[in-house]
């Protein structure tokens, strides 16, 4: 039993990506545990972990494992750069309660590419959302279990050889199996010293104990360490640190600082020292450690003056996450706060993306005025109230801003204008329309943070020159928060209108800027939106696939996945690759895209009694959504007759129409010809079923074959062919042979051999009957001289293959 743990995370680790972690009271052997699983794991090991002190320092216990410094204020860009380094190696994380609020929330995106395993005390301190994010994205959860009797009774014996039976007995049974107490309560025996009685914590009791044997200097060195809660040189620790070695409780890591054997171990004797001598160590380690530590030190000992002052030195080194951690540690302190640092604080959490904790930081700014004045306070209250924006909070924005009045600064009243207009956007937008025209009268040449909320009200409404205005505010020249979020507006109301390939270019220009500031999370935002908007255009569609289907192997924000997922699903359903692109939506997250394509792909394969999820979507997503429940309908031979969606594009309401009163297919088709090839496909194919005169609708089908040939959109040629075959249309069109003799129809069965697709899958995909697969692979098997359908499928599409043609017969 006591080897369970280590082969279940032995096997999870070698079969690719995951994460383990491994839980346990103190002392009950995680780290030894982890030190050998990571030993026998094979390849690069990169070994971090979090430090007690330190556990505000954004990206820390991340940083040590991948000796590299890392960015703390932008999660998926800290994951990528973890990925890119780690790669196929292990991350191994110890001490994970005492890791930086970072390093957890990166830890479910490593799980996706990264093997990592992580060891976590209980009980632990962690954040009930990141402790819940943790295990969900745990492959293995595991319990470290006591040592079994003979391994407790091995350890004890070693431990101290010359007990009789009946003392070690009382040992074991006190012990718990758990092998720190085993070897503490052991070594205390051995001294001759009682056991303590059950009631009393076994591990603390006999630590202490055993402790008190130390001599003074090696005592508080070890109570030192405890406090510093890091590795420390022994300059640092005193004269006490050679005893410390000698005994076996502390490690020399490279470069020379030492290190607690068991850190728990360090925590108790620093829980040993009375409350005045825990005070004078905070003191004097604040006094031998830079400014950034120096501060918690001193908030430890009760000098809240001190370590404000002292954080706010640090915070005036340091940039991003960790400068907006300091500033939010210096306002949570018990002593005045100057309202300028909570404005500061706030300012610096806004942009590393803590909008809850800046709105949480100014919320109590009045809870020691410093005396600052009126103007000040408006500052405070409209910063409260962007902060409360970005969290989602829009009555409560209104509320914070509210009683801002009309004579205040400028800037302030443009920030407060900003917060309502937006607010009322949110909650009421019929009012936002007549509030803007308001706002705008009274900044007749507004800032950026105001023209930015007008052209997002104008555009919600579609008011004329909505995304002029929409693409000025998005200038990256401009502020980066504004300039970025106007130009996502600009990007999604483009792809609702249908007009994919200004979104798609609108999405490219604004990747491009995010790149260049290292803004990774906007930047992969923004490259799979512009992907998304090409797939679904259906020009370069190669180039989409490729791009989208990278930035899947990325660590990517919920958004970038979505909608690269979708890029690539929906270019390999449509090309016949369908079994892949089940695999790929089978982890997408929730999002309006990937569930349409989820539909879709499903109508494609022949199941069209698998319907969409709830999340429709707005403009065109919603008229995908709706076009695809309509052919699933025609499909299963539903007469369901469903209100077609408002706010739709003039083409997807032209579809909805045309099913909804059984004609106007062809002009919806020619509707759709600047926006969306594989929809103009599908209208063709519907009025080529629906049409009662022959002639009419078998000049649709073969328009839609045509389209779909020409295009490469296996599935849709195929569902033409059925159609033409149900008006008795059997043609002899024979595509062009390779340099090897295969056929276009040859190779692209193959392709779906490749993919694993069965006879029967095959033949649905590409609108043929199972002989005539069957036909096809023998033949191909005939001409590669392969032995089986895989090795033709291999020897077909292998790299050194060349694909020149002529005009031969396939027999389609």
């Amino acid at each position: 039993m006591a080897d369970e743990p280590y082969l279940a995370a032995s096997s999870t680790l070698r079969h690719g990506p995951a994460l383990v972690v491994l839980t346990g009271p103190p002392g009950c052997g995680r780290s030894t545990l982890l030190h050998r699983i990571a030993g026998a794991a094979g390849g690069p090991v990169h070994t971090g972990g979090g430090l007690a002190m330190l556990a505000g320092v954004p990206a820390l216990a991340l940083s040590r494992a991948v000796r590299a410094r890392l960015p703390g204020d932008d999660i998926h860009l800290l994951a990528e750069a973890v990925r890119s380094r780690v790669r196929g190696g292990l991350l191994v994380l110890d001490d994970l309660q005492h890791c930086d609020p970072a390093t957890i929330a990166a830890l479910p995106h490593l799980a996706r590419t990264c093997r990592v395993l992580v060891a976590l005390r209980t009980p632990h301190r962690l954040r009930d959302d990141a402790h819940q994010a943790l295990r969900e994205a745990a492959t293995a959860w595991l319990t470290v279990p006591p040592l079994d009797p003979a391994d407790a009774h091995a350890l004890a014996r070693r431990t101290a050889a010359r007990l009789d039976d009946t003392t070690l007995a009382g040992v074991l049974a006190r012990a718990g199996g758990n092998p720190l107490a085993i070897i503490a309560l052991a070594r205390q025996a051995a001294a001759g010293r009682a056991p303590a009685g059950q009631e009393v914590d076994q591990i603390g009791y006999a630590i202490a104990t055993a402790l008190a044997d130390l001599p003074r200097p090696a005592r508080t060195a070890l109570a030192a360490l405890g406090l510093l809660g890091r590795p420390a040189p022994a300059a640092l620790l005193g004269p006490g640190a050679a005893d410390l070695h000698a005994a076996g409780l502390v490690e020399a890591e490279p470069g020379g600082a030492l290190v607690p054997v068991s850190a728990y171990v360090a925590e108790t004797a620093a829980g040993l020292l009375d409350a005045a001598a825990r005070t004078d160590m905070h003191q004097r380690l604040a006094q031998l450690t830079p400014p950034a530590e120096a501060a918690r030190h001193l908030a430890a000992a009760g000098d809240a003056p001190g370590a404000y002052r002292h954080a706010l030195a640090a915070a005036d080194q340091a940039t991003g996450g960790e400068r907006a951690a300091l500033l939010l540690f210096a306002c949570g302190l018990d002593t005045p706060i100057d309202l300028r640092v909570r404005l500061a604080a706030a300012d610096a959490a806004l942009i590393a993306g803590r909008p809850a904790d800046a709105a949480a930081v100014l919320a109590a700014a009045g809870a020691r005025p410093t005396g600052a004045a009126a103007p000040l306070a408006l500052e405070v209250a409209v910063l409260h109230g962007e902060a409360l924006l970005q969290a989602g909070r829009s009555d409560a924005a209104r509320d914070a801003v509210r009683g801002v009045p009309d004579t205040a600064a400028g800037p302030v009243l443009a920030a407060r204008d900003r917060v309502l207009l937006l607010a009322a956007l949110d909650t009421a937008p019929m009012s936002a329309l007549d509030l803007a025209d308001k706002i705008a009268a009274r900044h007749p040449d507004p800032l950026p943070g105001v023209a930015a909320a007008l052209a997002a009200v104008h555009a919600a409404h579609r008011t004329p020159g909505w995304d002029t205005a929409l693409a000025a505010a998005a200038d990256p020249a401009g502020d980066p928060l504004i300039s970025r979020w106007a130009a996502w507006l600009l990007v999604e109301h483009l792809a609702a209108d249908g007009r994919l390939t200004e979104s798609a270019a609108a999405a490219q220009r604004a990747a491009d800027a995010a790149g260049a500031a290292l803004a990774y999370g906007w930047q992969t935002r923004f490259a799979a939106a512009a992907d998304w908007a090409r797939a679904l255009h259906g020009t370069d569609t190669d180039t989409a696939q490729r791009h989208a289907a990278n930035l899947t192997d990325l660590a990517l924000p919920e958004q970038a996945r979505a909608y690269a997922t979708a890029a690539t699903a929906l270019i390999e359903a449509d090309t016949g690759l369908l079994a892949a692109a089940r695999a790929r939506l089978a982890t997408a997250p929730g999002h309006p895209a990937a569930d349409w394509v989820r539909h879709e792909a499903a109508w494609l394969d022949g199941q069209p009694e698998r319907r969409a999820g709830e999340r429709t979507g707005d403009g065109l997503l919603a008229g995908l959504h709706a076009i695809t429940a309509r052919w699933a309908a025609h499909d299963l031979g539903l007469h369901e007759h469903p209100p077609i969606p408002t706010g739709l594009p003039g083409p997807a309401r032209r579809t909805l129409t045309a099913w909804a009163v059984g004609t106007g297919f062809t002009a919806a088709a020619d509707s759709w010809q600047p926006i969306a090839l594989r929809e103009q496909i599908r209208c063709l194919l519907a009025a080529g079923l629906t049409d009662p005169d022959r002639d009419r609708a078998v000049a649709a089908l073969l328009r839609a074959e045509e389209l779909a040939d020409s295009a490469g959109l296996t599935v849709l040629a195929g569902r033409a062919r059925r159609g033409l075959r149900a008006h008795r249309v059997h043609r002899d069109v024979r595509g062009r042979r390779s340099q090897g003799g295969l056929t276009h129809r040859e190779q692209d069965v193959l392709r779906l051999v490749a993919a694993g697709e069965p006879t029967r899958r095959i033949a649905g995909q590409l609108g043929i009957s199972t002989e005539t697969v069957d036909t096809h692979i023998r033949a191909s098997m005939r001409k590669l001289g392969a032995r089986t359908r895989t090795e033709a499928a291999a020897l077909a599409f292998a790299p050194t293959r060349l694909d020149t043609s002529d005009n031969s017969e396939d027999g389609r």
